[in-house]
């Protein structure tokens, strides 16, 4: 086992959990609860409908730091990459925009969350 990582998996670490605002539970929650949407099964199929990248978030959210691969720190900054995108380019009242927001709590971050900073 590997007592260090690198520092691009620890500062992957850190600005992932910035931006993820949902626990490993409540994402999975959402995953599945998304899922079974009437849209959730258009064709006949092995997959359950849970978007697989909010799956492997999901995994990454119940490792320890000292755990992760080299995929799963790739992976930790797609999810700040797109979760900063979005954020960045939010369409006109954001708030009403469910498609957007539903996004955003796809790869664990709750656009209406408050920030736990601010409080």
């Amino acid at each position: 086992m590997n007592d260090r990582i690198s520092a691009e998996a620890e500062l992957a670490w850190e600005e992932f959990h910035r931006v993820v605002n949902m626990t490993s539970d409540e994402l999975r929650n959402w995953l599945l609860t998304d899922a079974s949407g009437e849209v959730a099964f258009p064709e006949p199929g092995p997959g359950p409908g849970v978007s697989e990248l909010g799956a492997r978030v999901v995994d990454v959210l119940r490792k320890r730091k000292v755990d992760l691969t080299a995929s799963d720190a790739e992976l930790m900054q797609d999810v700040v990459e797109f979760v900063e995108d979005r954020l960045e380019n939010r369409p006109p009242k954001a708030e009403l925009d469910e498609e957007w927001r539903h996004s955003l709590m796809t790869v664990g971050h709750d656009p209406l969350r408050p920030n736990p900073s601010s409080a």
